[in-house]
């Protein structure tokens, strides 16, 4: 980190405990990580949502399955995925997002707390 860049953290870092917050400086998000959160946010909006989908999908998840073989337990794959991704994106759903990027064969379940 240059100068600069040090002294602009350091500035910030002083405001934010002016008023009250806390400030950390964090590094680059690993891949595939970052990939797969770039992919998942393009499902963030409320518009991804359809509840009766999201009801199947949440029981079906409630054991651990690959991803495609889950959707297809709900209905026409094309038509479930979007859903599917937003409820990971709001982690009512989860799944290993860190080893390697979404795949058909990425286990999804529902958050430990969640699980029968």
């Amino acid at each position: 980190m240059d100068e600069a860049t040090a002294e602009v953290f350091a500035f910030t870092a002083r405001v934010c405990l002016a008023v009250g917050w806390q400030f950390r400086q964090v590094g680059d998000l690993d891949q595939p990580y970052r990939a797969n959160l770039r992919w998942l946010a393009r499902y963030r909006h409320r518009r991804c949502h359809r509840a009766p989908v999201a009801d199947l999908l949440r029981e079906v998840f409630a054991e651990p399955r690959p991803l495609f073989a889950g959707a297809e337990r709900v209905g026409d794959r094309l038509a479930v995925l979007p859903v599917l991704y937003h409820l990971l994106w709001r982690h009512e759903l989860t799944a290993d997002l860190t080893s390697a990027p979404l795949s058909a064969d990425t286990v999804v379940h529902r958050p430990s707390q969640d699980r029968p």
